[in-house]
Parts: C-alpha cells; sequence; structure tokens
C-alpha cells in the first residue's frame, strides 16, 4: 500500500501547471506585447532645442498602446486556458 502512494505523489509532482497549448498562447502574447513597444518606439530628437511632433503620432498614441492590451488579454487568455479540455 505505501508503495503504490508513492507512486501516485511522485506522478502528482512530475504534472505541469500549464500544457503546451498554454505555452503556445503565451509566447503568441509576449510577441504581441513586444510588437507594441516598438510601435511605442522612437519619435525622439537629437536636439533637445528642437521639438520633434511625431511624437504625438497616431501610431504612439492610439494603436502601441492597443496592441499592448491586446497581447495582455491573450496572456490572460493563456493562463485561463485548461490544457485538458479535449481529453
Amino acid at each position: 500500500m505505501g508503495e503504490q502512494k508513492r507512486k501516485e505523489i511522485k506522478k502528482q509532482q512530475t504534472e505541469f501547471i500549464f500544457g503546451k497549448k498554454n505555452y503556445k498562447w503565451m509566447l503568441i502574447g509576449l510577441g504581441i506585447i513586444a510588437l507594441g513597444f516598438v510601435l511605442m518606439s522612437g519619435g525622439g530628437s537629437d536636439d533637445p532645442e528642437v521639438f520633434n511632433p511625431e511624437i504625438y503620432s497616431w501610431r504612439r498614441i492610439r494603436l502601441a498602446p492597443a496592441v499592448i492590451l491586446l497581447g495582455f488579454g491573450i496572456e490572460v487568455y493563456a493562463i485561463l486556458l485548461n490544457p485538458n479540455a479535449s481529453k
């Protein structure tokens, strides 16, 4: 009886919380978040005396934060996704 219980405990310890599907969605979400930060970058000026109005472009003010929020939404989905639902 004790041997069987040890085997069950060992089996429970080797199971991961997330499955392959979860990690795939997490990587997709991280890629989208990184894309949002790339879209937000740039627009600065080399000379501090010169103002560059490009920092207020539609891409940096509207698109990049929306892409980042979409990436965080995908991350939440990846965490809440049940990898054993199809089994």
